[in-house]
This record gives C-alpha cells, sequence and structure tokens, in this order.
C-alpha cells in the first residue's frame, strides 16, 4: 500500500503563490504517474495536473495553464505543484494521487490518494 502525504496549503491572497507537496512512501515511486486534483466544496473533485513517470509529459487543465507547474524528484519520491497567480476560484482541498499508467484526467482511475490539504485564495 501506498502512503502519499501532502503539505503547503494555507491561505494566500489573490495574485499570490503556494508550493505543494506530495510525499510519496511503500511504493516504486518512479515507476507511477503523479497527478493532483481539488476539490471545492459542493463540486465533484477535478483534475489540475499531471505528471508522467519520467517527468517528460506534463498536461494542465486549461484554467490553470501558465500559472501552475508540477514537477517531480524522483531520487525524493515527491510531486510539487507550484502555484502562481492565484485566484479565488483556485480555493479547494488538495491532492496529489498515483497511478501506474500516464496520463489520465479522471480522478475514479487513480489509486492511491493523500489525504489533502486545503488552500484558499481570498479576494
Amino acid at each position: 500500500q501506498a502512503q502519499l502525504v501532502e503539505s503547503g496549503g494555507g491561505l494566500v491572497q489573490a495574485g499570490g503563490s503556494l508550493r505543494l507537496s506530495c510525499s510519496v512512501s511503500g511504493r516504486a515511486f518512479s515507476s507511477y504517474t503523479m497527478a493532483w486534483f481539488r476539490q471545492a466544496p459542493g463540486k465533484e473533485r477535478e483534475f489540475v495536473a499531471v505528471i508522467s513517470e519520467s517527468g517528460g509529459t506534463t498536461v494542465y487543465r486549461d484554467s490553470v495553464k501558465g500559472r501552475f507547474t508540477i514537477s517531480r524528484d524522483n531520487a525524493k519520491s515527491a510531486v510539487n505543484l507550484q502555484m502562481n497567480s492565484l485566484k479565488s476560484e483556485d480555493s479547494a482541498v488538495y491532492y496529489c494521487a498515483m497511478r501506474d499508467t500516464c496520463c489520465t484526467y479522471n480522478y475514479k482511475e487513480y489509486e492511491f490518494w493523500g489525504q489533502g490539504t486545503q488552500v484558499t485564495v481570498s479576494s
């Protein structure tokens, strides 16, 4: 069983930045695709970004393109999400997730999940 632990969430003003991190243990991290999802109250969980096993492929939802950057450090078994120019609509609980093949957007196809970290953007 894999363990995923997110960190880095918090309260930030609109236009500010946050960096989320997800540390993974229990699995061969470099063999897994990693993704970030988010879920706002009353809404379905939605795809944010995904990165392939090697880091050579990244995909973003349209609303975060140019503002968010996903990266991974296979030596440290960690994936990061740098979020810049944050907007109030980015407020949500952010989850990291992993699966063995790249690069679906469907959260139901991800095998392992973290507990989530809250991001709140004040306008």
